[in-house]
C-alpha cells in the first residue's frame, strides 16, 4: 500500500468532520461509530477525502451527493474509484 497523505487536504477534512451531512452522520452515529472494526471519518487518502475508511476491511464508503450524477461527475468519480483501489 502506497501511503501517501496529502497534508495540505487535512484542515478541509477536519472542517467535514465538523460539518457532515445529515446521511453521513446517519451512518456513523447510528452504525460505524461503535461497530467492531475501526471506521475513520473523513479520510485524507492521496489527493482525496473518503467518507469513511476502514483499514482493516481495506474498504473506502463513499455517500454520494448529487454533484456525481452529472457526466462531469460521474467520470471524476470513476477516475477517483480507480485510483483509491490502488491505494488501499
Amino acid at each position: 500500500m502506497n501511503r501517501k497523505h496529502n497534508k495540505e487536504l487535512t484542515a478541509n477534512a477536519k472542517v467535514l468532520r465538523k460539518n457532515m451531512t445529515k446521511e453521513e452522520r446517519h451512518l456513523w452515529y447510528d452504525f460505524l461509530r461503535n461497530y467492531p472494526i475501526r471506521f475513520l471519518r473523513q479520510k485524507v487518502i492521496d489527493n482525496y477525502i473518503a467518507d469513511f475508511y476502514c483499514h482493516t476491511a481495506r474498504l473506502v464508503i463513499e455517500l454520494d451527493g448529487s454533484q456525481h450524477y452529472s457526466e462531469d461527475g460521474l467520470i471524476k468519480g470513476k477516475i477517483e474509484q480507480k485510483k483509491l483501489k490502488k491505494e488501499i
